[in-house]
């Protein structure tokens, strides 16, 4: 049985302070972070807890942002020193999964075979243990609705590039280290391109802008080119709703070949 650390306070100016629970990532340690954020939402909707401005999950902690003319730091860490022991409850809340298309096919995928041959493998190899795992989405950063998301195959676990891109695209799959992820916009990075997802994973029309959430399930599903392009146009037109399509068991088009 493991045995986690209890959770540290930490502070973070004058209107926040950091929970800690650990030092690593680890499912188990986002879990706990996650059924925390519940909890104190949870709290904050029935008036148990006030003044919090904003929760941000990490890895392995939670941001609490609160304001300081409403409440106190000793009077939020005291309310959730309470509702600690409830997060355990919230940590079985069934996590939502969800399919995702990924095309590792030509100009979307231009570090596909550079990673084979590290590995010593083919890119069908490749293609299969990246689209083959079910991954947890740790935490959204960098970018408006970037998951961080873990963990890849031992056999993927890279070192980021030695030189980093100027511009990646948006919508590219990558890979570095023990994570993988989507870049939701086009911008600078350094981790290794194996594909390219259609969804936009962050429409500020949105009740939600960022689709994905910490401790979501998500898993790819290979498509090629065509399939691609005919469903980077139907999401752009609005004819696919990827809240509904993108959930696991739901995906599904005309033209997709899977």
């Amino acid at each position: 049985m493991t045995v986690l650390p209890s959770p540290r306070i930490l502070d973070l100016g004058d209107a926040a302070f950091t929970i800690e629970f650990g030092e690593r990532i680890d499912p188990l340690l986002q879990s706990r972070v996650r059924a925390l954020d519940l909890a104190i939402g949870e709290a904050s909707l029935r008036g148990r807890l006030t003044g919090i401005v904003e929760t941000v999950p990490t890895f392995r902690s939670l941001t609490v942002i609160y304001d300081p003319l409403v409440t106190t730091r000793r009077e939020l860490t005291a309310g959730i020193a309470h509702i600690l022991d409830e997060a355990g409850e919230a940590a079985t809340a069934e996590p939502r999964h969800w399919r995702l298309p990924a095309c590792y096919e030509g100009e979307a995928a231009p570090d596909l075979a550079e990673v084979a041959a590290w590995i010593e493998a083919d890119t069908d190899t490749v293609v299969q243990l990246h689209a083959g795992t079910e991954y947890v989405v740790y935490m959204l950063g960098f970018l408006p609705g970037f998951p961080f998301m873990g963990d890849l195959p031992e056999a993927l676990q890279l070192p980021r590039r030695a030189e980093p891109r100027v511009r990646v695209p948006a919508g590219s799959v990558a890979i570095a280290t023990g994570l993988t992820a989507i870049y939701p916009w086009e911008s600078p990075g350094g981790w290794h391109l194996l594909g390219r997802c259609p969804v936009q994973l962050f429409d500020p029309s949105r009740a939600d802008p960022a689709l994905l959430q910490p401790g979501d399930r998500v898993g790819f599903f290979p498509v090629g080119r065509e399939d691609y392009e005919t469903l980077s146009r139907d999401l752009a037109a609005g004819r696919i709703d990827p809240q509904r399509w993108c959930e696991r068991g739901q995906a599904r088009h005309a033209g997709v070949r899977r």
